[in-house]
């Protein structure tokens, strides 16, 4: 269900008790044959704020259409109320938070009321469920009602075209309005589509548009343009616009603005900026959040200052803010790349104790570091601990550890722990099903093994890929068992994959030592036939220099 904006409006006891009244009177109602003289009694109070304030305390749709039709016409009517536009608002609001489009667009339609600003709203939920025809459909609808003077709703469906990554018909639509020259682009036009093409990571055309803009940017304007700007780490032209915004003074930036910056530079490891950044904040008079002293502290983490993140950590609390998991997780993995791996578990320990409760990321971080160090055991300490807590481990995590044990020769410990997690449900992927196998395949007299989770992993909807099809053969071929290396080849032919050049070569040395040869010329003819096959003359010399 959408979420629905809803406006409070400030009221006496007197009024607050009249809405709880009618909620009472509404709630009682039988939907089949609903009787409304109750509320007779409120039509002297009627008025739309009154009428908003009931509107936007319901939770039944149905019962809150049925108290606006009755305030639109009660009888008696002493104050001769009619609704506003506030009123059709506040109604159309909450039937489309609930689905009901056709609802609230007949009720539009039979009282005159469709607007630009409500076809807006309607453009607005179709997108929300996924139907962008249905959004374009109420566009042209609202281009016909309004003659193209359809500001609000040209907006909503670029927002609709934004979130749904349709740049390219947004960046169509947004031409159409220059086009058809009947209205002028807002700063919330300009802005949505600033914030497509930055969501995209296609800054350039980004600032195409910020240049090109015929109206003042906002300060959101400015800091969607930053924020695309940082991530792709175009630090400098991200320094130019915020010296645009202070030199202009139309805009200055705010926290988010310097936050925006300050995270952009620490992720590039240019902590020097990152600081200078923060002092000129401070200067500025822009209060620090917690998001800014969580890029610091992350920053200087990664970059292995971990007594300067602890400093900065503290420097936090004494300025009000409490440090969160965020800034904890930080920590634990500026100790884990400072190589600090016991100080990173006894930092977890604490965060425990001081009621943090550390998240999937906070525990991945340490399992992760012990699997690094080939200490599978203590990762599956923390494994289940995480899970005892009701916490499910993610898959990167049970992949490191499938590659620590892997490592360290435990496959049998490796395949029990792989499919207990899937019979269990726990997450696992391809990558899970590959590593393992691959290791099995290195080890002579376990393609047996290899096999049945191939079996397995095809039931979980996993598809072999050209790395594990090489691998097999290979595998095949170390053990001796020339047809079924054949078998598999085959299979990756039929799937359009071409050996790689090592895994071939170990398979034509097979089957010349199994007095095979001929089988390995008739299938590589087949392969080149089947396959695009990079650099067939190389392919060729193997042959010939094994026949």
């Amino acid at each position: 269900m959408a979420t629905r904006s809803i406006t409070r409006i400030s009221n006496s006891p007197q009024v607050l008790s009249m809405v709880s009244s009618i909620n009472t009177v509404l709630q009682s109602l039988n939907p089949q044959n609903p009787n409304l003289s109750p509320l007779n009694q409120f039509s002297p109070n009627l008025n739309p704020h009154f009428v908003i304030e009931v509107i936007n305390s319901q939770t039944n749709p149905h019962n809150a259409l049925l108290f606006f039709k009755w305030a639109s016409n009660p009888n008696p009517n002493p104050n001769n109320y009619i609704h506003n536009r506030g009123c059709y608002t506040a109604i159309t609001d909450l039937l489309l938070s609930h689905s009901l489009f056709t609802t609230a667009i007949t009720l539009l339609e039979t009282s005159n009321m469709l607007s630009d600003f409500l076809i807006g709203k309607i453009i607005k939920a179709y997108g929300d469920h996924g139907d962008i025809r249905g959004a374009i459909h109420w566009l042209n609808k609202a281009k016909s009602i309004e003659s193209n003077r359809c500001l609000y709703s040209y907006n909503s469906i670029l927002g609709v075209l934004v979130r749904a990554n349709r740049i390219n018909l947004a960046k169509a639509m947004f031409d159409q309005i220059l086009k058809e020259g009947v209205i002028k682009p807002d700063v919330s036009t300009y802005t949505t589509l600033i914030r497509g093409f930055c969501k995209l990571g296609m800054v350039e055309d980004a600032k195409k548009v910020f240049d090109k803009m015929i109206c003042k940017p906002s300060l959101f304007t400015y800091n969607t343009l930053l924020a695309g700007l940082c991530r792709k780490g175009e630090m400098r032209y991200s320094r130019e616009i915020v010296d645009r915004m202070i030199v202009s003074e139309d805009c200055l930036p705010d926290t988010v603005t310097f936050t925006t910056l300050i995270d952009g530079y620490c992720k590039l490891n240019e902590l020097k900026e990152a600081e200078k950044c923060f002092v000129e904040m401070v200067q500025r008079n822009c209060k620090p959040n917690v998001f800014t002293y969580n890029a610091l502290i992350n920053g200087l983490c990664m970059d292995g200052q971990i007594e300067e993140a602890k400093n900065m950590m503290t420097r936090m609390r004494l300025n009000g803010l409490k440090d969160d998991v965020r800034a904890h997780t930080s920590l634990l993995k500026g100790l884990c790349i400072a190589g600090r791996s016991e100080d990173a578990v006894k930092h977890l320990k604490e965060m425990i104790s001081l009621g943090l409760n550390p998240d999937v990321k906070a525990y991945g971080v340490v399992v992760n570091e012990y699997c690094k160090l080939g200490r599978p055991n203590e990762a599956i300490m923390l494994l289940d601990e995480m899970k005892r807590i009701g916490l499910n481990p993610s898959v990167s995590s049970y992949n490191a550890l499938f590659r620590a044990l892997c490592d360290l020769g435990e496959h049998d410990r490796a395949i029990r722990y792989l499919k207990a997690i899937s019979y269990k449900a726990y997450s696992v992927n391809f990558l899970s099903y590959n590593t393992v196998i691959c290791s099995l395949c290195s080890v002579r007299g376990r393609m047996r093994d290899a096999e049945d989770l191939i079996v397995e992993m095809r039931l979980k909807g996993h598809r072999p890929g050209i790395i594990l099809y090489n691998t097999m053969i290979k595998g095949y071929c170390e053990d001796g068992d020339v047809q079924m290396a054949m078998g598999m080849f085959r299979e990756m032919m039929e799937k359009g994959f071409a050996i790689d050049i090592h895994s071939f070569s170990v398979f034509v040395k097979e089957l010349c030592r199994k007095d095979k040869a001929s089988e390995g010329k008739k299938i590589f003819e087949e392969m080149c036939k089947r396959c695009p096959v990079p650099d067939v003359d190389s392919y060729r010399r193997i042959l010939d220099e094994n026949l």
